[in-house]
């Protein structure tokens, strides 16, 4: 059986940058606490958090994709995409609620499911795939919903209870059950890529591919496994994105790559596969978050949020190709 051991070195490096991004989250609430008006507040806390929610969803997919040495430019249209047709099917057809919800997270498995098929027993690059599959979800959307935006139903209306899953009022505190949610998913993750025989492969496929496959391992089933689990979760992102937002807008979420990418890689994922760290992933949407709340309270345009988070992703790329360049 294929065995791939931890190197005490990248550990050590997982290590020391979840340290410094800790540091990072903590420096940058300080500094939005002294010069944003009016930041240190529940509320506030509560609308990053809202952000958190789906980002984190896609952000922790992506890690996979990324751990094998692949990349998804399709999971924020994805996501748009399950949440309008999905709520289409909600307002306009009268679904059920509950099915609603499983149409989103299946209709998120099967841009994964597809992605993974085209990538791994098709050979195409998954740039390639990934780009083509935003534009198809982006159109298949628009014809579905006949390029009108979708509403969800609000908390006081019919069907509203799976607002719920992103707060929950027990007296006069919002509770962000939400967090909880996607605290324990991430746990979940964390297992399956550090403790289990799927994390093993994929990170090994990140390695060193061919090395895994002359092993004897089936190295299309384990890479298509990793896009199934990134489509899955974009699937979930929808649900919580409509939970915080409610209305869904066809043709939208290129934007979500960007940044659920950026907290991967800021996380310590290696855009080169073979290293990821969902602890860091986490880590890396909360500074996210924390500094899309923290532009608009102090008064920015929400572009300052791009420019920043771009740069921290090509200084923590640079940094992942500096210490790759000594590894070798």
């Amino acid at each position: 059986m294929f065995r791939i051991k931890q190197n005490p070195l990248l550990a050590k490096k997982l290590g020391f940058n979840r340290i410094v991004l800790l540091l990072v989250l903590i420096a940058m609430y300080c500094f939005f606490a002294i010069f944003a008006k009016n930041f240190v507040s529940y509320n506030r806390l509560l609308s990053a958090m809202n952000y958190a929610y789906f980002l984190g969803f896609l952000s922790l997919g992506v890690t996979f994709v990324i751990a094998t040495g692949g990349i998804d430019f399709s999971i924020g249209p994805v996501m748009f995409c399950a949440a309008i047709m999905s709520g289409y099917l909600l307002t306009h057809y009268h679904w059920p609620l509950w099915l609603c919800l499983i149409t989103s997270i299946l209709i998120g498995a099967m841009y994964g499911t597809l992605n993974g098929y085209l990538v791994a027993y098709k050979s195409v690059p998954s740039f390639i795939t990934s780009m083509a599959i935003m534009q198809m979800s982006k159109g298949v959307a628009s014809v579905f919903t006949k390029a009108q935006s979708v509403s969800w139903p609000q908390l006081a209306q019919e069907n509203g209870w799976y607002r719920n899953l992103i707060k929950t009022k027990v007296g006069n505190v919002y509770i962000p059950v939400g967090m909880i949610i996607l605290v324990v998913v991430a746990i979940i993750c964390a297992i399956i890529l550090n403790k289990t025989k799927i994390g093993r492969y994929l990170l090994a496929l990140g390695s060193n591919k061919e090395a895994v496959w002359l092993s004897g391992v089936n190295v299309k089933k384990w890479e298509m496994l990793a896009y199934i689990i990134c489509g899955t979760l974009a699937g979930i992102a929808a649900i919580f994105f409509v939970a915080a937002y409610t209305t869904v807008q066809p043709g939208y979420g290129d934007q979500y790559n960007n940044e659920a990418i950026a907290g991967c890689v800021m996380g310590g994922t290696s855009m080169g596969g073979g290293l990821a760290s969902i602890s860091g992933t986490f880590i890396g949407v909360m500074i996210i978050s924390i500094l899309q709340e923290g532009v608009l309270a102090i008064g920015l345009n929400k572009n300052y949020q791009l420019v920043i988070t771009g740069i921290i992703v090509i200084v923590a790329v640079y940094i992942d190709v500096i210490s790759r360049k000594r590894k070798y």
